[in-house]
């Protein structure tokens, strides 16, 4: 399987390139066992790919947990579930092909936008009662349903994530003492008897999910998982909230024994008449606008305000500056098709002693345009086009066709020449900058992985050989054997060396390999503790991610200096999903899937801020002196205080063009001396002040 390397400003961070012959395009987001992608079938089909994480591709035991995975979502078939396409459990990297599902997660709408209406809840509980019905209907136990694993479709809900589902055939059997689950949605007897988990916990799973759509908490509430198991055993469910006309029905659903629950089916039957009346509408939920009847919120802390009548349960409502409520509004006009035409070149936004500018150089194809800065130009790419804009005003300076670009990567400015990859990354195109005219072009040897270092382009193989090709004119400089297997590959800012990086098959080491990229000479090597993941580098020191070798979260920063081979660590109080980071200095700021900003200071050992920014994937972070600057999927760009954690300011939404359209990952922003040049979901490229946020 191939390699996805980060070839530009902005790009994803190590991605595989393929699962099977499907081309992998973005990160959707991690879990568990593994990391899934957004993909293209040969016929331009979206597909959701999950592969595992490489430490545990050679369990025996895993590759058996995947193989159950894989066999659950075939057996299940049905409009409430996102259908399995392919699977290769047996390859190097197991992986799994199911239908792509555009729209948020039930957890992201709640989160963002707060509790659902009741005739919703009503249509979500009847969508998910035929959805279990049917994963059931084929011997196949869910045992993880939870808002997360929920998709909000325009066509109804569809549950999503069988990876630790039972056939009821299985041979495979939860181990005597082991909990699988996640607390807050698992029934009692996943508690008390976790080997005769059957149909009956994912009911009960139901009812909490419903209660948490309902109100925005679940039953059982504690900020300790113990707490909630106990409760979950032997409390009665909080239903305050709950619309008065499905709370009998949730309360048999959270019973505690199984046989005195209702079935799917039951359900489905008591829920026909409700849910028929809103077969027509679109089932994603409208979110919270504006309206005018009340004063308009006001700039303030973030806080917290209580349901009401919920006593101890508390909902995240509003946030720094607005953030929130802005967010809301923004992702209302995404969902239902809005923003300004893609032809619009209109500023939107003004800032002293800059003329802040908005264009859409491109309006063919879909994506957002990717960008880099370099040469005195913001160079970009979008589907089958390469452009470069102007920064001073956005105007277009050249504007040509790709060459076997199905799939291209984000331009880099290396060997002064702008290196397009394309034809799923078998093919480079390096460009004059001033023009676009092509200097020279060639097919990239076999190759699993690639990254730019320089004026080099490095290619990675599985055995661990690294090439140096001249950017400048792709001719190979130097070959060197490395004895890493399944190497990535990092070059970070603020460091003049490349690393390749292994981790080990259980986790628990990395082995991190120091290259000069002009000449492959190895500078040092060394094994540190734990999967690490490199985000940056500063006055000789490497900054890395840990992760948690078994559910793949960020736990941790490790500041590594290889002059003393020394490392010094920096834990996070709670994992953190789906994180992305930039270093400035000795603080590391770390932004999470689900909008948690972390300011982490590696000197002082410390996290120094904390903020929930209700950014869902949000882009990778950059930082300056005075502020950390990320990307929202609404076409937001937001700047948080680098020293308070406050949101400092933030342009208006700007979402997909495309009704429904949704952008799986966003590019990083682009900071130079005065200006920050970002993207937004409809292919827009925009600049602002990076001097004065609060005037966005």
């Amino acid at each position: 399987m191939a390699t996805q390397g980060n070839v530009g400003a902005g790009a994803e961070a190590e991605l595989p390139e393929y699962a099977g012959h499907y081309q992998l395009e973005s990160r959707l987001g991690s879990g568990g066992m593994g990391v899934v992608h957004l993909a293209r079938s040969a016929s331009g089909m979206k597909l959701a790919v999950k592969i595992v994480h490489a430490q545990f591709a050679r369990d025996p035991e895993f590759r058996g947990r995947f193989r159950q995975e894989v066999a659950a979502a075939r057996r299940v078939s049905g409009a409430f579930t996102a259908p399995a396409v392919d699977a290769d459990p047996d390859a190097e990297l197991p992986w799994m092909a199911t239908q792509f599902i555009p729209g948020p997660t039930l957890s992201d709408h709640v989160k963002q936008s707060g509790p659902l209406a009741t005739e919703q809840v009503r249509r979500l509980m009847a969508g998910l009662a035929e959805a279990l019905r049917d994963i059931h209907r084929v011997g196949v136990v869910h045992r993880d349903l939870k808002p997360s694993n929920v998709l909000l479709a325009e066509d109804g809900p569809k549950v999503i994530d069988f990876g630790i589902s039972r056939p009821k055939d299985s041979e495979l059997r939860t181990e005597t003492g082991k909990l699988i689950g996640t607390p807050p949605f698992m029934a009692p007897e996943q508690f008390r008897r976790p080997r005769d988990v059957g149909p009956a916990a994912d009911v009960f799973a139901l009812g909490s999910v419903i209660v948490h759509a309902a109100t925005g908490c679940g039953p059982f509430d504690s900020d300790s998982p113990y707490v909630v198991a106990y409760q979950v055993v032997h409390d009665e469910p909080d239903l305050t909230g709950v619309p008065e006309s499905i709370a009998p029905l949730v309360r048999r659903c959270l019973t505690k024994e199984p046989e005195d629950r209702p079935t799917p089916a039951e359900l489905v039957r008591e829920l026909r008449s409700a849910s028929a009346s809103l077969d027509t509408q679109p089932f994603i939920p409208a979110q919270r606008t504006y309206d005018g009847t009340e004063p308009e919120p006001r700039a303030k802390p973030a806080e917290r305000a209580a349901v009401p009548g919920r006593g101890r349960r508390v909902l995240l409502v509003t946030g720094a500056l607005g953030a929130v409520a802005a967010g809301v509004v923004a992702s209302a006009h995404w969902l239902n098709g809005g923003g300004p035409s893609p032809k619009s070149t209109t500023p939107r936004i003004t800032a002293a002693a800059f003329d802040a500018w908005r264009a859409t150089p491109v309006t063919e194809g879909t994506g957002v345009s990717r960008c880099a800065y370099g040469a005195g130009e913001l160079l970009c790419s979008r589907s089958e086009t390469a452009f470069a804009l102007d920064p001073a005003d956005g105007e277009v300076r050249w504007r040509r066709h790709i060459t076997k670009a199905r799939w291209s990567r984000p331009p880099v400015l290396s060997g002064g020449l702008v290196q397009l990859v394309t034809d799923e990354g078998r093919h480079v195109e390096a460009v004059d900058p001033a023009s676009g005219a092509t200097r020279w072009q060639q097919d990239l040897p076999a190759h699993s992985g690639l990254k730019y270092a320089g004026g080099t382009l490095l290619l990675v193989r599985p055995d661990g050989t690294i090439t140096g090709v001249d950017s400048a004119s792709g001719d190979t400089k130097w070959q060197v054997r490395t004895n890493h297997a399944a190497a990535q590959l990092a070059f970070l800012p603020g460091s003049p060396l490349a690393y390749a990086t292994s981790t080990s098959a259980d986790g628990n080491s990395t082995r991190v390999t120091a290259l000069d990229p002009a000449t492959g000479a190895m500078r040092w090597d060394a094994r540190l503790r734990g999967a690490l993941k490199p985000v940056g580098a500063h006055d000789g020191d490497l900054f890395f991610l840990r992760t948690d070798p078994v559910y793949g979260a960020t736990t941790a920063v490790v500041r590594y200096a290889p002059r003393s081979r020394t490392s010094r660590e920096v834990r996070l109080p709670a994992r953190r999903e789906g994180a992305e980071a930039t270093v400035h200095g000795s603080v590391v700021y770390l932004l999470d899937a689900g909008g948690a900003l972390d300011a982490l200071d590696t000197d002082a050992g410390k996290r120094i801020w904390h903020l929930e920014t209700s950014v869902s994937r949000g882009s990778a972070p950059i930082a300056d002196d005075r502020h950390v600057y990320f990307g929202a999927g609404d076409g937001r760009l937001l700047a948080v205080d680098a020293r308070t954690g406050r949101i400092a300011g933030q342009t208006p939404p700007h979402p997909a063009a495309r009704p429904g359209g949704v952008v799986a990952a966003l590019p990083t922003p682009i900071r130079t001396a005065t200006h920050l040049y970002a993207t937004t979901p409809d292919g827009t490229v925009f600049a602002v002040d990076a001097r004065d946020p609060s005037a966005w």
